[in-house]
This record gives structure tokens, sequence and C-alpha cells, in this order.
């Protein structure tokens, strides 16, 4: 698979992966499975431990975004960010082949295909390497929900699962969870992080909490 170094937050189904250099850490990221969904492989400069957020859907471009070569990172922890299967699919096979750690939260552990090794709740860490990823529960796509923040040395980077989306938050399916989502999305995300966090959902384009703020409020009104 061909990987590019230009980074947009824009990638393809079925197309070249993208990836993002920091000075400690690398951003892979990978449209996946036929929702277009999409993996991201975080990979520590210092170690090249690596971390895979959603191992959502076909198991072998996700390997050949990790590499098969002597010098490939090493998958320690997967990451998934929600129970809804389109996000796991890859799951079992590719902690089958790697033999990382697994981790969700309670909530939603129960309805993956495999045992979560490490349960996560709002304000835990998740190691990469020598990085630190807090874990941020969004209460309203599903139960047990998280996104992944990244403090960074440039700006924050914040992993969203399907909980927030340019233009609006994630699905839910009564009143009473989308208030819960929303709620959790203004005080959690957007009244803790500054403008120019960068964050990456679990489908389409990257945004920037900047550029979606101005909208919250429309969406709080409208009601999805």
């Amino acid at each position: 698979m061909d990987v590019l170094d230009e980074y947009t937050g824009h990638t393809d189904p079925g197309g070249a992966a993208t990836r993002r250099t920091l000075d400690a850490l690398t951003i892979t990221k990978v449209s996946v499975g036929e929702y277009d969904n999409n993996a991201y492989l975080l990979v520590c400069r210092a170690t090249g431990d690596a971390l895979l957020v959603d191992a959502a859907a076909e198991p072998d471009r996700l390997m050949d975004v990790i590499g098969h070569g002597d010098n490939r990172p090493q998958l320690r922890t997967i990451v998934t960010t929600h129970r809804h299967p389109d996000h796991w699919q890859a799951l079992g096979a590719v902690a089958g082949m790697c033999e990382p750690v697994t981790v969700a939260h309670p909530a939603d552990a129960p309805e993956l295909p495999i045992p979560a090794d490490l349960l996560v709740d709002h304000g835990d860490t998740v190691r990469v390497g020598e990085l630190d990823l807090e874990v941020i529960h969004l209460r309203g796509h599903t139960p047990g929900s998280i996104a992944l923040l990244y403090r960074g040395e440039d700006r924050p980077h914040l992993f969203t699962g399907d909980s927030l989306f340019p233009g609006g938050v994630g699905k839910t399916w009564t009143p009473e969870d989308f208030v819960s989502l929303v709620d959790d999305v203004q005080h959690r995300i957007f009244d803790e992080l500054p403008d120019d966090t960068w964050f990456y959902p679990g489908h389409g384009d990257d945004s920037t909490i900047g550029a979606q703020r101005p909208s919250v409020p429309e969406w709080r009104s409208r009601g999805w």
C-alpha cells in the first residue's frame, strides 16, 4: 500500500494511506471497509511502538499500513472507540496476528468480538511508546464511546470515533442520548480544547475544533 507523506485529513476508500509526522509521533490514516471507516496508526518515534485506533475492516490492508519488514512498528495496542461492528470487523484478525493489548470502555466492551484486555474510563490514559493519550468518555452515540487525546508538541490531536464529525455530533437514537452526547462534546471537548485542536473522526475528513465551534449552538437547536 502507498503511504503518502502529504497529510491533508482526507483519504479515499481503497486508496493510499496518508501520514502526518510530528516530532514524537506519526499518525497514519487509512480508509477501510464498505462504510469508509477511518483507522489510525499512531507510532512513537522514539520506540517504534504503535497503537491502532479502530481495527475497523480489511485486516490485510491494516497490516500493510503497519508494514512487513524487520523495521516495521510493533503494534502493542488496539483501541476500539465504540461497539458498532463497522469499527471492529478486523479486530480479531489483527489481534491474532500481532497479539496487542486490546482496549475499550467497559460499557461497550461486552459487544466486541474478543475480550478487552484493558478497560478504560474518562480521565484514564493509554500509552503508545513514551507518549500518553488521554481517554475522554463521550456518552450518547453508544454508552461506552471514547475519544483519545494526544496533547502534542504542536497542537492537540483528538481521535473522536463516531462522536464528533465536521458538521455535527454522531448519530443518536433518542432525544436523551442526543442531549447526553452534545453536552459531553460541549463540556469535555469544546470547553476544554483550543481552536487549533485537530480532530480525526471515525469516517470522512478531519477538521479542527475552531472550524466547528461556531456551529455547536446550531447542532443543539436542530437536535442532531
